[in-house]
């Protein structure tokens, strides 16, 4: 019996809202987790893996291919999968990552012909408040990552401790076919990891890993108007590459505090302000908090439960155009649960006094259940 098919987008891990760019980085990350030559444990099963990755992706990564699954699933793009839409260079950068900078085919060797691998890419997460959205901040971070040994400098060996790989003659790249054999790629030597050479007498401070774990202290600048999940990207941040390879990046995530009064609609701040049923009739004068104080606001008489004021200009800045949002304040007329007797007695003096001209929404309200009513008993 045939093995259901996992979703795409749940093989991918992704929404299905997710742009072609997240959709990219995805699979790329996936694509480099599940490769044989890096998995760890069953090979086998990660072969499986990295095979329904590339599956997901050459079908998401197809505007066509990606409406007609949306549409009707796993049957509207069934048949044999190809990979002749995909762009070259994003199949062979992504192939850069897995074999150590030294993949690709005839057509992608002008850009992968390095066996200095580029460094993993670290991620972190930075928590502002809504004040330090409002303005931007500089933040200190601390981590560790695989630095370059001070020692070889990156080289894995002692001064004269690497012999000539025998498998790939020092070239650092072999033959290999790739996906089930649909086309032939030249890829990182296994045996030396492209480097061209195999250490013989390791580095004594790396153990031949050519890194060293060290901590890192990095202040971030954050602009003035970034979302939750944005990234601040800090160029060679990250790890270190193999053999001397250029280090990674690190990506700085941004994380908002929830705010005890605030809550963000793009860039406008929606505000609740409780007033009592006098006020709402009445009206009153408020003083309504925005980020960098409180601003005084005229409630206008017979306001409305839910009725929204606009305070312009009080929300936060655009994170492109530096223009500010909007500061919406949500009016909520709170009904009081217990009265006094006095109050009660005016109350009812007032219910005397109503008529359906202080409150015509509710006139029009009951003349349209007389009519319901009214047709009914027809």
């Amino acid at each position: 019996m045939a093995t259901a098919k996992r979703d795409y987008y749940e093989v991918l891990s992704v929404s299905k809202t997710a742009d072609a760019e997240e959709i990219k980085r995805s699979y790329r990350r996936l694509a480099m987790k599940y490769h044989p030559d890096r998995a760890d444990g069953d090979k086998s099963e990660a072969e499986l893996k990295f095979k329904e990755c590339a599956e997901a992706y050459e079908v998401l990564s197809d505007p066509a291919k990606r409406k007609r699954y949306d549409q009707f699933g796993h049957g509207g793009v069934s048949g044999q999968h190809d990979f002749s839409h995909m762009d070259i260079g994003d199949i062979f950068s992504m192939f850069n990552d897995i074999f150590g900078g030294a993949g690709g085919s005839a057509a992608g060797r002008g850009r992968a012909g390095s066996a200095n691998a580029r460094g993993y890419d670290l991620e972190t997460q930075v928590e502002l408040t809504l004040a330090e959205v409002a303005t931007g901040s500089e933040k200190t971070i601390e981590f560790e990552r695989q630095d370059r040994c001070e020692i070889c400098k990156g080289s894995g060996a002692k001064a004269g401790g690497d012999v000539v790989c025998v498998q790939c003659g020092g070239q650092g790249r072999v033959a290999q076919q790739g996906f089930g054999g649909m086309f032939r790629m030249v890829v990182a030597c296994p045996n030396c990891r492209g480097r061209g050479k195999v250490i013989k007498d390791p580095c004594p401070g790396c153990h031949g890993t050519g890194r060293q774990l060290k901590k890192r202290v990095v202040t971030v600048k954050i602009p003035a108007g970034v979302h939750e999940g944005q990234a601040v990207r800090i160029t060679g941040e990250g790890e270190a590459g193999e053999a001397g390879g250029p280090s990674g990046d690190l990506h700085c995530y941004i994380s908002v505090k929830a705010h005890p009064i605030f809550s963000r609609h793009n860039n406008d701040l929606v505000c609740q302000i409780p007033v009592s049923f006098t006020q709402a009739a009445l009206g009153a004068k408020l003083d309504v908090p925005t980020l960098k104080g409180t601003e005084q606001m005229d409630l206008a008489p017979g306001t409305q439960h839910g009725e929204v004021f606009k305070l312009k200009g009080k929300g936060l800045p655009d994170l492109r155009s530096t223009r500010n949002g909007d500061e919406l304040v949500q009016i909520l007329i709170e009904i009081p649960k217990k009265l006094t007797e006095k109050q009660k007695q005016l109350l009812r003096e007032f219910a005397g006094t109503e008529d359906g001209s202080a409150m015509p929404q509710r006139k029009s309200f009951l003349e349209k259940l007389k009519d319901m009513f009214k047709g009914d008993s027809v």
